[in-house]
């Protein structure tokens, strides 16, 4: 995140390059460490500069903003977005594992400072779909994006996304392991992504007449629940069938959720905005892949699940609780006035959810 507040203070073009160098070099003095057989230490020292890497996500999402920032179109170009993130979560790791065996354990990580060099620069280069910097030495001394009541809510729920998503994958491989049948994890997981992306696409073309908190509180229940068939399954292809209906939600949350952010901060902090979503699901997932893995080997496979139930009973409350006061306190008012509906979300009127009082 503060690697995005500075590229709305200073602009994408002039610190997303910087980011990615430094990004680069510790991976390629990790790969060097790794080579060299290095004590693990030098391993987590090496591996610190390469969480200076840009959001790439968070970035591509603010040019769409700029240019689409008062229209429809805008959940669309967020719902592609989310598409293209299930997209390299499905083909990253056959290609990572192909790589590997094709050549040595660090080739992925060689591969992929190649692509975020030409993808970062290449970007970059695109000055005319950059966002502008408009008004920021006003308008950033309120402090971090965080500060935001809402944007720190928001980062709890995608911590809980994140939880969610890491305990399927390290419970999908060690429930289809336990089964028997190794091979079929990445075609459970491939399940899950596809799904995503299939829900990203619908709800992109969709005009659903309800507000974003509506939504999102729909997003989170059905999450939630969607947990619950994971601790019950017998068998691979039964867990393949609750993985793919439990992935139908994902991508629509984190839709809403983003459009959320795009009306809670101003415009010179979308970019922090954004990040701190993507950086509480990047935290959620590799606390949800730990406690997965501790329960594995302590309680079995197929109660590593139990994680992502825990996860999602933990949100259930607060987020409900919220969400509902906030939408009684609208009631009374006129909804030309205090809310939006999805196919004119990105009017002026704001809907007070999540907002800092």
């Amino acid at each position: 995140p503060q690697i995005s507040r500075l590229v709305d203070k200073h602009g994408q073009g002039k610190v997303m390059p910087i980011a990615a160098i430094i990004c680069i070099l510790g991976i390629v003095s990790l790969i060097a460490a790794a080579l060299n057989e290095a004590p693990s230490w030098l391993l987590f020292v090496c591996a610190v500069p390469i969480g200076f890497g840009p959001s790439i996500s968070a970035m591509t999402r603010a040019r769409w903003t700029a240019i689409y920032r008062g229209m429809p179109e805008l959940r669309t170009a967020y719902s592609l977005e989310s598409v293209f993130d299930e997209v390299s979560y499905i083909a990253g790791p056959p290609v990572a594992i192909a790589l590997s065996v094709a050549g040595f354990p660090q080739a992925p990580l060689m591969v992929a400072s190649v692509v975020l060099a030409l993808g970062v620069f290449a970007l970059a280069a695109q000055k005319r779909t950059e966002p502008p910097l408009e008004n920021v030495a006003a308008d950033q001394e309120g402090g971090s994006a965080i500060f935001n009541g809402g944007i720190a809510a928001l980062g709890l729920l995608l911590v809980t996304m994140g939880m969610i998503g890491g305990t399927i994958s390290i419970g999908t491989v060690a429930f289809a392991e336990s089964e028997g049948q190794p091979g079929m994890a990445s075609m459970v997981l491939t399940a899950y992504a596809v799904s995503s992306l299939i829900a990203g696409l619908g709800f992109g073309a969709l005009r659903l007449d309800m507000s974003l908190p509506r939504l999102l509180l729909l997003g989170v229940l059905a999450t939630a629940a969607s947990t619950v068939p994971f601790v019950l399954v017998g068998n691979v292809a039964a867990l393949a069938v609750a993985v793919f209906v439990s992935g139908l939600f994902w991508a629509p949350t984190m839709i809403v959720a983003m459009a959320l952010v795009e009306r809670l901060v101003p415009e010179d902090r979308l970019t922090e905005g954004l990040t701190w979503l993507t950086s509480g699901q990047s935290i959620g997932s590799a606390t949800g892949s730990a406690l997965a893995g501790q329960v594995v080997d302590a309680y079995g496979a197929q109660n590593a699940f139990s994680v992502a139930v825990a996860a999602a009973a933990a949100i259930l409350p607060p987020c409900t609780v919220r969400t509902e006061r906030d939408l009684h306190s609208t009631q009374s008012q006129s909804r030309l006035t205090t809310g939006y509906s999805v196919s004119s979300l990105y009017g002026k009127p704001a809907f007070p959810t999540f907002a800092t009082h």
